[in-house]
């Protein structure tokens, strides 16, 4: 059986190394090169984490509007080696109106009894008219979330990306680098906007797509700041 050279000095993670692979001249070691990359980079992520953190604070749960640095989030377009810095979904305020509609369809069919004219239905069919309702409800509130929970502004290390999450089979996706980003403005419009500090952020860019737009994102000018340290740093590999 081969045994290493020396078990004493073998750790965990270490490679098992025989007699006949020193004979062949192999040794299985990291380069100190990519040692030193690897330093460089973790230590500037943690710096811009840092700064980013300053900036919006730590805001890591799934169902918030703002996550930042998540772990809980991925998208299938992502490179290897590209690091999400900043997730933005619309802000909660926006869910209001489907909310208070799903909650006026949940009541409705308690107030049928005082329609004079349903009480001449059959029982049966009231059933099943009431069940078909409460399905379309359903169906309704369920796709209001998916299109909330699903439309993303997403900052990477590398580019800006727009995902439209129209419904289950229509989505849109738009991306934009960091180099390519020659104007940011935000907009506030509205008493609602100006109360919960949500907006718009207009990113124009010299890409293929003019310009790109979260829309009615929370803290639009904590985005902008964001943007404002990305740009500084440039794309940090």
């Amino acid at each position: 059986m081969s045994r290493s050279i020396d078990l004493d000095k073998v750790a965990p993670d270490d490679p098992i190394v025989t007699k006949s692979d020193f004979a062949k001249g192999y040794v299985e070691t990291k380069p100190v090169e990519a040692e030193k990359n690897d330093t460089i980079n973790n230590n500037v992520f943690e710096d811009l984490n840092n700064k980013i953190y300053g900036i919006t604070g730590h805001t890591k749960h799934s169902l918030s509007s703002l996550l930042i640095n998540p772990h809980i989030f991925d998208f299938e377009e992502r490179d290897d080696d590209e690091k999400i810095i900043l997730v933005a979904r619309p802000h909660w305020a926006t869910n209001i109106s489907w909310i208070l509609t799903t909650i006026l369809l949940v009541i409705a069919p308690s107030l049928l009894k005082y329609v004079p004219l349903l009480g001449s239905i059959p029982q049966k069919f009231q059933f099943v008219g009431i069940l078909a309702w409460y399905l379309v409800t359903f169906a309704f509130a369920f796709e209001k979330f998916l299109d909330w929970y699903f439309d993303v502004f997403i900052i990477t290390n590398k580019r800006v990306i727009d995902i439209d999450f129209d419904n289950l089979l229509n989505k849109k996706f738009s991306e934009a680098n960091l180099s390519m980003i020659q104007d940011v403005t935000s907009e506030v419009k509205g008493v609602a906007q100006t109360m919960f500090n949500y907006g718009n952020v207009l990113i124009q860019t010299a890409a293929e797509i003019p310009e790109i737009t979260f829309e009615l994102v929370p803290n639009p000018e904590k985005i902008i700041k964001v943007l404002e340290v990305l740009r500084e740093k440039g794309e940090t590999k």
